[in-house]
């Protein structure tokens, strides 16, 4: 029990560190040296745990995907019939609670391997909430869901990555959530202000 918390702590330093560095330097300007150090944690400690650099940054990634993931799914699921904008709405807390974390990954640092695994992931689980509600609701989709969860996905990376840079939020989560509704109901057009084609 002791060494669990010993390693969850040795991480949560690690993971700080690389954050913070980042922020500072940009990702390819980093050594693990440097980490170990912010971290104050000895280089073989870190060895023991990751590979490189870029192997805790991929942990660091996969960590923020779980925990948004236990976020997520109970507002997906509510999101059975229509789109609620609920699940929006906890990328955005959970973004704002994880903002630097969010940015660094957002911006694409680390080869863009971590922006990679955050767009796929978010693809994957729009991808099959979009086939699942199809099928519940007896319908064919008039896009490839593959295609429209990128595009979806696309969107809201576009609006959180703008949303996260910002040390105060330019509107709150709640409002960002509303447009993109209105966005997924009326579609481009609409938004832009003309009125539906004849």
């Amino acid at each position: 029990m002791a060494e669990d918390r010993r390693i969850r702590k040795t991480r949560k330093a690690l993971r700080d560190a690389l954050v913070d560095l980042v922020l500072e330097r940009g990702f390819t300007a980093l050594s693990v040296e440097d980490v170990t150090q912010r971290a104050d944690v000895a280089r073989a400690t870190f060895y023991s745990h990751f590979r490189d650099k870029e192997d805790l940054f991929a942990r660091v990634t996969a960590d923020l995907l779980a925990e948004l993931d236990v976020r997520l799914r109970p507002a997906v699921r509510e999101n059975a019939v229509g789109f609620t904008g609920r699940p929006i709405l906890e990328m955005l807390r959970h973004a704002r609670e994880e903002r630097d974390l969010y940015r660094i990954v957002l911006r694409g640092e680390g080869d863009g391997k971590p922006l990679r695994m955050f767009t796929d992931a978010c693809a994957r689980v729009a991808a099959e909430e979009f086939r699942g509600r199809s099928e519940r609701n007896s319908v064919v989709p008039r896009i490839d869901p593959e295609v429209l969860a990128r595009a979806w996905v696309g969107e809201q990376v576009g609006v959180l990555q703008w949303w996260v840079e910002h040390e105060t939020p330019p509107m709150p989560a709640e409002e960002v959530v509303r447009m993109l509704l209105d966005l997924a109901l009326r579609g481009r057009y609409w938004a832009t202000g003309f009125d539906a084609p004849v």
